[in-house]
């Protein structure tokens, strides 16, 4: 299997589904624009997929996939098939109470979200969190079936999955808005009822995928089988490791809440600011970053059980290469470009230029981390693919210390984006700690030429970054705003006119995307 191919092909997908994402944010703040029921939605939405960052995407895979690609590799298809249908049937009914649990708890956890906000953004949150707290259930396993389908190397349905989300929400905000208000609701409730439709769909894509591979996992429906599903030694192994991993990922989570609950006290709209700015700090971090660690997660674990410790080196390697290559010039792009990109992506209707350069501000502070953001998902699944968990659990604890540190810097200096550029100067020091690790480890030798490979990326996106700089200058993009179609075309040819500059000046200097081709 070519890993690069394999990568791209992730990356496509999951460009459709950050275009869609995209055009969800779009539409939410060209319909509700940056105010407090915009700022409840987005809390409200902020807990299950925080939980679903928490338990499914995070700590569950990061301690689910290495276990299942080892016991395929080392004991076969008919054991591991046993290890699935113990873990679902756990997962399940533990998935079951959760939801309850949080379902009833909705105002507490919107307490610890946004306390900040007024007291009918903190009622509307409440409702709409209680409307959308099953999407983790149904999140939870569409992460086991994703960490099974990519074991087997089956990587088009989980990448094309998210898409679906976005769909859904897209279609309520044109739909059911009317349907809501019929009921007595606010319209942005309608959102809520969009992302539960999604988590479902999206649950529901993940059988036939299973079953094209003969893997259907069974759940135990009586207690005496869910007591059998969790005495397998599998199950113990993954929550041994789990425990490391929940920590690790829960600081993560734990920032992301202190961040939000700051937001909450900046001003109306700055939860929606911060959210914006994220939604583009998220396109190079899914085109990349999660392509990177869906391919790299399973590869590095197999090639850990097989005892190959060159193939573990070298992918490692190969996916810091990656992050450089196409991390740097989106990273200077964030910094130098963020004003006309904000302008283009959300400057309509309810969104007004005070939004576009609040939210442009944060973009810039996501786009000083963006290289640490990214280098973690190659470098911490070199840690996952040895089950050391608690490695990267000890320096994300330390670098959380760091942030609110920081916090205290930048919050009063810059406001929200303040906010953003201590989430990214974190990630910085985060890659550098995992990456010495490894190094002291002896997990990981860097290959020859990366000096001048470096420089080579530096020169070219320096280049571009002039480029763009001197269009962010002297082009007026908020007045631009004043023909849709014309602000679109000079978006695109501008992008355009910096891809070609970026790779013309690599191919230049001999630097050929064919390098990079690999099997796994």
């Amino acid at each position: 299997m070519n890993l690069l191919r394999a990568a791209s092909l992730i990356s496509v997908f999951t460009l459709v589904s950050r275009i869609t994402g995209l055009m969800r944010e779009q539409m939410v703040a060209a319909m509700f624009g940056a105010g407090a029921l915009s700022d409840a939605f987005l809390v409200a939405f902020r807990i299950p997929n925080m939980l679903r960052r928490l338990f499914a995407e995070g700590a569950f895979s990061q301690a689910f996939v290495p276990v299942l690609a080892a016991t395929r590799a080392q004991h076969g298809d008919e054991a591991t098939h046993a290890l699935i249908d113990s873990v679902a049937s756990v997962l399940v009914w533990a998935l079951v109470f959760t939801c309850l649990l949080g379902v009833i708890g909705a105002p507490v956890l919107v307490w610890m979200l946004g306390s900040g906000m007024p007291p009918d953004g903190q009622q509307a949150a409440v409702v709409m969190t209680r409307w959308m707290f099953p999407y983790i259930g149904c999140m939870s396993m569409v992460a086991l079936a994703a960490g099974v389908l990519n074991t087997w190397k089956r990587f088009m349905v989980p990448a094309a999955t998210p898409v679906v989300l976005n769909l859904c929400v897209l279609a309520a905000g044109w739909w059911f808005t009317p349907v809501v208000a019929s009921w007595g609701y606010p319209p942005i409730y309608s959102m809520a009822l969009g992302v539960m439709l999604g988590g479902i769909l999206q649950l529901a894509l993940q059988f036939p995928a299973l079953r094209r591979i003969g893997v259907r996992p069974r759940i135990a429906a009586t207690p005496s089988g869910l007591r059998a599903a969790a005495g397998h030694p599998g199950v113990g192994k993954i929550l041994r490791q789990m425990g490391p991993a929940l920590l690790g990922v829960g600081v993560a989570q734990l920032s992301l809440l202190i961040n939000t609950q700051i937001s909450s006290h900046i001003a109306v709209g700055a939860t929606s600011w911060l959210n914006y700015a994220d939604r583009l700090m998220e396109f190079p971090m899914a085109l990349l970053g999660v392509a990177l660690g869906a391919v790299l997660t399973p590869q590095l674990s197999s090639a850990q059980a097989e005892g190959d410790t060159q193939r573990y080196s070298d992918m490692l390697d190969w996916g810091l290469r990656l992050v450089m290559l196409f991390g740097l010039p989106c990273a200077l792009a964030l910094l130098v470009f963020a004003e006309p990109l904000v302008a283009v992506l959300y400057h309509r209707k309810a969104f007004l230029a005070v939004d576009v350069v609040n939210t442009a501000q944060a973009v810039m502070g996501w786009g000083v981390g963006l290289l640490g953001l990214l280098a973690i998902k190659v470098l911490a699944p070199g840690f996952y693919a040895k089950q050391d968990t608690r490695t990267p659990v000890r320096i994300a604890i330390g670098v959380l210390a760091l942030t609110q540190l920081l916090n205290l810097v930048f919050v009063p200096w810059v406001g929200v984006a303040g906010l953003a550029l201590s989430i990214g100067l974190g990630a910085m020091v985060n890659a550098f700690w995992l990456l010495r690790g490894l190094r002291r480890q002896g997990s990981y030798t860097p290959e020859p030429g990366w000096v001048r490979f470096a420089l080579k990326v530096l020169l070219a996106s320096a280049a571009m970054a002039v480029l763009q700089w001197q269009l962010a200058q002297r082009l007026d993009w908020i007045a631009l705003g004043q023909s849709e179609g014309l602000r679109a075309l000079v978006m695109a040819g501008s992008l355009a006119a910096s891809a070609v500059l970026y790779f013309g000046l690599l191919a230049l200097l001999g630097l050929r995307l064919r390098q990079f081709m690999r099997r796994g």
